[in-house]
C-alpha cells in the first residue's frame, strides 16, 4: 500500500488484528490491551512538571477544550483521544529564548492509561523539552507539538523503562514557516515500546531533524515508525535513527516513510537506519520509503544497514593494548554518540551511556 493511500485512510482506526501492513510486525499480545476498545484504561496526566517556569507555561486544560491539530488512522491514537479527560499544555512565548531545558518527568498509575500533551513553540521562540519516562507503566500517549513561524524547539523523549513497561506514542510535530525543529528519541528500557515520530509542515522553510537510539535485550521489542509529510514546498528534512540489538530474541523494528507531495517544490529530504547485530538470536527489521510526486526537488534519498560488528575498528584498537571488552564498548559508544551528542544535558548523556554499557556487561558483550 501507497504511503498516500495510508493518508486517505487516516480518519479509519479499527481494532489492529496483526495483518494489516502497519502493525504486522508488533506483537499484539504484549500491549496490555491498549488497542481493545474493550480495555478499561484511565486517563492521565503521566507528563508532570516541577520548578520555575520563565518564559513559558505548564498548564493543565480540558481535553475538550484543545482539540488535536492533526489526523491520525492509528486504533491507540483514537482511543486516547477518545479517553483522555486533561491534558498538559506547554506554551512557550513568542520571541523568547529559555535558557535552561524544561524538564518533564513521568507520574504513572501503574495499570493502564492514556495520556495526552500539547506543546505550542510561539513565533520565533526558542527552547528544548524533555521528557524522561522511568518505572512501570503501560501507557497509550499522544504528544501533539507545534512550532509557529520561526520557532526553534529541541524535543528529547526518552524510554528509560524498567523491563516489564508497555509504551505507545504518538509524537507528531507540525512546522510554521521557517521553523526548526529537532526530535531525538532514545529507547533503551521497557519490555515493548511502539513510537510514531511523525512531521508535517504549516509554511515553507521549515527544517526537521530526526534523530533516534535504541538499543535493544532479551526479549525487549522496540519499534519505531518514523513519517515525514512534505506537504509544503521549501521544506528541509532529515532522518537518522541507529540501533544495536543483543540477546535471544531481541527485535527491533524500524520504518521510515518520507512522503513528498506533488506541491512540495523543493524538498530536501534524506533518511537513514543503521543497526548493529551484537549476538545471534537477534533480529531487526529496517524498512526506508519513499514516495515522491514532484521531480522539482532539491534532494531526496535514503539508506538503510544491518550488520554485524567491525571487527577491523575492534582489532585497531586491541592492537594498541586496549582488552577486548574495553573495545567493544568504546566502538558502540562512538557508533551512538553522534546522536547522543545531539542531547544538552551532560549528566543525561551520561547517564544514557552507562545504562548502555551497563546492558552490555549484562549481555556478555
Amino acid at each position: 500500500m501507497s504511503l498516500n493511500s495510508n493518508l486517505l485512510e487516516r480518519h479509519d482506526s479499527p481494532e489492529p488484528t496483526g495483518r494489516e501492513e502497519k502493525w504486522r510486525f508488533t506483537p499484539l499480545k504484549r500491549l496490555g490491551g491498549l488497542h481493545l476498545k474493550a480495555t478499561a484504561v484511565e486517563s492521565n496526566l503521566s507528563t508532570v512538571f516541577s520548578g520555575s517556569s520563565e518564559g513559558f507555561s505548564v498548564t493543565v486544560v480540558p481535553a475538550s477544550t484543545l482539540a488535536p491539530r492533526s489526523q491520525s488512522d492509528d486504533a491507540v491514537v483514537a482511543r486516547v483521544r477518545e479517553t483522555v479527560t486533561q491534558c498538559t499544555l506547554i506554551e512557550i512565548n513568542n520571541d523568547v529564548e529559555v535558557k535552561e531545558p524544561i524538564m518533564l518527568t513521568r507520574k504513572n498509575l501503574g495499570s493502564a492509561e492514556f495520556s495526552r500533551t500539547v506543546v505550542v513553540a510561539k513565533k520565533h521562540s526558542r527552547a528544548t523539552l524533555i521528557i524522561e519516562s522511568f518505572g512501570s507503566a503501560i501507557l497509550g500517549e499522544e504528544i501533539e507539538i507545534i512550532l509557529e513561524d520561526g520557532a526553534k524547539l529541541e524535543f528529547i523523549s526518552l524510554q528509560e523503562w524498567n523491563s516489564d513497561a508497555v509504551h505507545l506514542g504518538r509524537h507528531h510535530a507540525i512546522l510554521g514557516k521557517d521553523s526548526e525543529f529537532t526530535s531525538v528519541t532514545i529507547s533503551v528500557g521497557g519490555s515493548l515500546v511502539r513510537l510514531l515520530p511523525s512531521v508535517e509542515y504549516a509554511g515553507p522553510g521549515g527544517s526537521a531533524n530526526l534523530l533516534g537510539v535504541y538499543f535493544a535485550t532479551s526479549g525487549q521489542h522496540l519499534e519505531h515508525r518514523v513519517f515525514v509529510d512534505h506537504n509544503v514546498g521549501h521544506a528541509k528534512s532529515r532522518v537518522n535513527y541507529k540501533g544495536a540489538l543483543a540477546g535471544q530474541d531481541a527485535r527491533t523494528v524500524w520504518f521510515g516513510d518520507v512522503f513528498i507531495r506533488k506541491e512540495a517544490e523543493g524538498t530536501d529530504t534524506y533518511e537513514m537506519n543503521r543497526n548493529l547485530l551484537l549476538t545471534d538470536g537477534a533480529r531487526a527489521d529496517s524498512v526506508p520509503n519513499l514516495e515522491i510526486e514532484t521531480g522539482e526537488i532539491v534532494g531526496a534519498g535514503h539508506a538503510s544497514t544491518t550488520g554485524r560488528f567491525d571487527e577491523e575498528h575492534l582489532f585497531y584498537l586491541m592492537s594498541r593494548g586496549i582488552a577486548e571488552s574495553d573495545a567493544r564498548r568504546l566502538v558502540i559508544r562512538g557508533f551512538f554518540a553522534e546522536v547522543i551528542n545531539e542531547i544538552p544535558v551532560e549528566a543525561i548523556r551520561d547517564r544514557l551511556m552507562k545504562r548502555i554499557e551497563d546492558e552490555l556487561v549484562r549481555v556478555g558483550r
